[in-house]
């Protein structure tokens, strides 16, 4: 039986309407604006259900600072331009990189910090650890001002909601949450689907299986193309890092997790972080479709080393106590393991046409 009140909510609507789509499941459980799994708790660090790369060192951000002042200048050195990072977690990213900002005094002076949020726990964060540098919030992309923009977004596409397509004899059904007799919830396949063959890629509509599934983030899409159309009318550029695949393949990748550890995605739903895997090829496609200009991916640890993490990592040790050392070790490690989150995290930048490529992105997976 369902007993917490999201689960009563999510019951309802089944009740009401029948089956819903994985993403309306997906959107009421991280967005629901009372009971969502966002706007109740701070999800991240040890105390949470996962932690991002800020989070394990601030040599991450202070090189994202660095990214976005060398694509500063590549942009012709705007002023002022806006900095926005899409799901800012906790400050702590945006905090790093404005720290290693300030050492290009033009750069910092012409940052204008945009923080696009929803989630009201972190808000509260955000405004405590980053008061200092005068952030406003708005809560969708859509609603950034105009002007030459430099966006970040470490971990967001992959809390979007997802559609999941399963291919049944010659047609694709979307595959749907309902109620069983017991008033659990299921997964189950509705009838054939005539909008999977506008959303599936060609290479995979037409060679899968029987009973394979596709998994389709139309809102990451949109946003792609969005962006490629603001940044082919103004100068602008945007930097995504995710855990994701390149190119495009099927299965499923839905996950959810509690306390680090993997649980039910039907279970408890607002309990726990909901994610799934960003299909990168499928991303810059919709972004070079609405005019722009694509980069890679390329592995985290190719980019991070580009961009210097061995010599920021030797500068900061230089300057530490033994203990202090130790941490930053094993954090620099971790972000560029190419057994773990070196090659699982990957990095896409979209940007105005006829630019160079960016710092880290001279040749791609």
């Amino acid at each position: 039986m369902i007993g917490d009140a999201l689960g009563q909510k999510i019951a309802r609507r089944i009740r009401a309407e029948g089956p819903i789509s994985v993403a309306a499941y997906m959107a009421m459980v991280l967005h629901d604006p009372d009971e969502g799994y966002y706007a109740r708790r701070d999800p991240i660090g040890a105390q949470g259900d996962f932690i991002t790369a800020p989070e394990i060192s601030q040599v991450f951000g202070e090189l994202i600072g660095l990214w976005c002042a060398m694509v500063w200048r590549q942009l012709g050195r705007p002023d002022p331009v806006i900095l926005a990072e899409l799901g800012p977690g906790r400050g702590v990213l945006i905090g790093d990189l404005l720290r290693a900002a300030a050492t290009v005094p033009d750069f910092y002076r012409a940052l204008r910090l945009r923080l696009v949020e929803a989630s009201g726990p972190l808000r509260a964060e955000q405004e405590e650890r980053l008061a200092q540098f005068g952030p406003k919030w708005v809560p969708r992309f859509e609603d950034l001002p105009d002007g030459p923009m430099l966006i970040v977004a470490n971990e967001f596409l992959d809390a979007l909601p997802i559609r999941q397509f399963v291919r049944r004899g010659p047609h694709w059904s979307e595959r749907m949450v309902t109620l069983d007799d017991e008033d659990r919830f299921v997964f189950v396949a509705g009838p054939p689907s005539p909008i999977a063959r506008l959303l599936i890629p060609d290479s995979l509509r037409d060679s899968t299986q029987q009973g394979a599934l596709v998994e389709i983030c139309p809102a990451a899409l949109a946003l792609a193309a969005a962006l490629g159309a603001r940044f082919s009318r103004q100068a602008g550029a945007a930097l995504f890092i995710d855990y994701g695949y390149f190119p495009s393949a099927p299965g499923p990748t839905l996950r959810a997790l509690h306390r680090h550890r993997p649980v039910s995605v039907l279970s408890s739903p607002g309990t726990s972080d909901l994610s799934a895997h960003v299909d990168f090829a499928a991303f810059a496609e919709a972004a070079r479709a609405g005019g722009a200009e694509t980069h890679g991916p390329v592995p985290q640890a190719r980019l991070l080393a580009a961009l210097g993490a061995a010599e920021r990592a030797t500068a900061l040790r230089a300057r530490a106590i033994p203990s202090q050392q130790r941490v930053l070790d094993s954090g620099v490690e971790r972000l560029l393991d190419p057994a773990g989150m070196g090659t699982q995290f990957k990095a896409v930048a979209l940007t105005s046409p006829r630019l160079s490529p960016p710092p880290g992105f001279d040749t791609g997976l």
